[in-house]
């Protein structure tokens, strides 16, 4: 916890203490009919021990709960953000007239410019800038594809119902939400109450649903509409569900990112490249999840833009020929150690991070640099943009490192980009299902003997029984693993035949031993074979827009009020009976009503340093400063001067429209 927000709650707790014992002295001060004077001093006292007290709070409430640089509450800012991108038509909720779904949200002509600036930007900085190659894949996938990545088994959220109507919560979600409310409006917490709230927040992604459930009824979380009892936690799958073609016998899913199309297509991108290493790969696109309470606006919806960057690298190579660009680029970073030991994000460089290991190679580093470089530039606030690196808990077993780009918004630090150190996973997981060698080729100087497993089918024999799905069954038979391929080999020489499943087909088929001939032979190798790691960037352009949008955000309003207040006070110090009118008619009527009320001036706030004069009889203005508004005004009431005077010493303003 940050050492002024502990110091604050410490002297919360003390200053209350201090005020019970002085309310407990005023009490029995009364109690004993000690002297009024006493009385009075003694409750004196107290009052100012609450105003004290009301101060601190109010340095806790900034702290904690309000909007960087503003005095305005988190939510009445992003209420104000929100009222005007939606009535100027930023975005809008989708089928608006039918009462809307949650999780759905429409561009407007203004939003759309945005986006497609936005994504225009992207191109010219990645695409361009790295020369990938780009591709545009199919939103519907089918099943095979994702039970390979591990999205039907494993991409799931935990889901709580509420016990009487059957309405569901994302359980995290909720137990996210009650630390936060307890941290950033129950200044009555203790300091070690609120840090054990925060370390519940800092390990909420690594929570079983069991240890969910038990944290959700510690704290008597109820559903948020009703207040009813929740049930326990259970896994429910993101993805949406549809069938391919329609017999119904092919399911698909709605890809929920864009990823896999490109490692799906490696070997051809791959030869594109003319068969070397290192490259990437990008694509813009629909993604889509069908997420359990979606909130938070464009912040959590249900279909949503990602853009995607595959770099596959040499696992053993990945250092990076454009990394000392951005070795000394320095930004808030925020390493696992630091998030266990409670510390903030910290200014660092990227290039000492490397060095010392905290990030845990040149490419994944070059990548973060260039998010940084990306971000900023676009207009976030590098201020209120951090990358945070996920703790060991978070990452997948297979990962070398994963940050995430957050950037600072009304609903706290937001998850934008991620950037992660794939390993090979993805490209050996397609692989292993599909029976597609996905691999790359290094020819080595000095050629080297080994024993290789050698796998050779005899195409004829594979024709004649398989005829047009002969090279499917070419390609699975070679593809496999060296333990499958000696299994395989022991059945045919014990039983002469085996059953072999081959994915790409769908089926199993039965191998003969005439079909293939399976061997170890020593060979001198020319070449190294060995599958690509990937380092991923992948973007939510729609989060990227909101933080954009409040970050450009500012309210104009204020200032013009605080202006009208000053000559206010002004002209009542110089004696000038006036009025104040702030409907919403035009400035014309506005005139034309005091015109007829017979009074003499107008003074019209319209910059921040300085107001026109207008005079009624002749309707000409002059313009002046601020702080003299009152002087001139005093002076021609009082006849030391007259109008002609005032016109003659001040420049003329025209306001032709306004007049008619």
């Amino acid at each position: 916890m940050a050492a002024s927000e502990d110091s604050l709650r410490r002297a919360l707790v003390e200053k209350q203490s201090t005020i019970e014992s002085q309310g407990n002295a005023v009490r029995a001060l009364k109690a004993s009919n000690a002297e009024k004077k006493a009385v009075d001093e003694a409750i004196e006292k107290l009052n100012a021990l609450k105003l004290e007290k009301s101060s601190i709070e109010k340095q806790l409430q900034a702290s904690v709960g309000g909007n960087p640089g503003s005095s305005v509450s988190k939510e009445a800012f992003r209420q104000a953000v929100v009222n005007t991108l939606v009535g100027r038509l930023f975005f809008i909720p989708s089928f608006k007239i039918y009462g809307g779904v949650a999780g759905l949200y429409d561009y407007g002509p203004p939003g759309c410019a945005i986006k497609s600036n936005v994504l225009a930007f992207w191109r010219q900085h990645f695409v361009l800038e790295e020369n990938m190659l780009e591709v545009d894949c199919p939103c519907v996938t089918p099943e095979v594809v994702l039970k390979a990545s591990g999205h039907v088994d494993k991409f799931t959220d935990l889901m709580v119902k509420d016990e009487k109507t059957g309405t569901c919560y994302r359980a995290d979600h909720l137990l996210k939400d009650f630390c936060n409310e307890k941290i950033q409006k129950d200044l009555s917490i203790t300091a070690e109450k609120a840090a054990e709230l925060k370390h519940v927040l800092a390990v909420l992604d690594d929570l079983s649903a069991e240890e969910l459930g038990t944290k959700i009824k510690e704290y008597g979380i109820t559903a948020p509409d009703t207040r009813n009892p929740l049930s326990d936690p259970y896994p429910f799958n993101l993805m949406f569900q549809t069938s391919i073609g329609p017999s119904g016998l092919s399911p698909g899913y709605m890809r929920p990112e864009t990823a896999q199309g490109i490692f799906v297509n490696f070997k051809d991108l791959y030869n594109y490249n003319g068969n070397k290493l290192p490259f990437a790969a990008a694509q813009i696109g629909q993604a889509f999840r069908n997420e359990i309470s979606p909130r938070q606006g464009l912040l959590r919806v249900r279909e949503f833009t990602l853009a995607e960057i595959e770099h596959f690298v040499d696992p053993d190579d990945k250092s990076h020929p454009k990394y000392s660009e951005v070795a000394d680029l320095e930004f808030l970073m925020f390493p696992r150690e630091q998030q266990i030991s409670g510390q903030s994000a910290k200014k660092t460089c990227l290039g000492e991070a490397v060095s010392k290991g905290i990030v845990n190679n040149e490419t994944l580093g070059y990548f973060i640099g260039r998010v940084y470089l990306f971000l900023t530039c676009l207009g976030i606030d590098k201020d209120r943009l951090r990358f945070r690196q996920h703790l060991a808990n978070e990452m997948a077993h297979y990962a070398a490192d994963c940050w995430d780009a957050e950037i600072e918004s009304s609903y706290g630090w937001i998850e934008c980009v991620g950037i992660a150190d794939r390993s090979a996973y993805d490209l050996r997981a397609h692989m292993d299902k599909s029976g597609v060698p996905l691999v790359a080729r290094e020819r080595i100087s000095e050629p080297k003997e080994v024993e290789k497993l050698v796998i050779a089918p005899v195409k004829k024999e594979l024709g004649l029984s398989f005829k047009g799905n002969q090279k499917k069954v070419v390609e699975a038979l070679e593809a496999m693993n060296e333990k499958e391929a000696l299994d395989m080999k022991s059945s045919l020489e014990t039983k002469g035949e085996v059953e072999f499943h081959v994915c790409t087909l769908g089926e199993n088929v039965t191998i003969k031993k005439s079909m293939v001939s399976i061997s170890k032979e020593k060979k001198k190798e020319h070449q190294r074979t060995f599958t690509p790691s990937v380092i991923e960037p992948s973007f939510g352009i729609g989060r990227i827009i909101y933080c954009l949008y409040e970050h450009s955000f500012y309210l104009r309003i204020s200032c013009m009020r605080m202006l009208r207040k000053i000559i206010s006070k002004s002209l009542t110090a110089a004696g000038i009976s006036h009025k104040i009118d702030i409907t919403g008619t035009s400035i014309g009527k506005r005139y034309a009503r005091t015109d007829e009320l017979g009074v003499p001036f107008a003074i019209t706030v319209d910059s921040t340093s300085s107001v026109t004069i207008r005079e009624r009889d002749s309707k000409d203005q002059i313009r002046v400063n601020v702080e003299e508004a009152a002087t001139v005004m005093k002076s021609v009431t009082d006849g030391n001067t007259t109008w002609a005077d005032a016109w003659a010493n001040f420049p003329h303003h025209s306001s032709v429209s306004a007049e008619e």
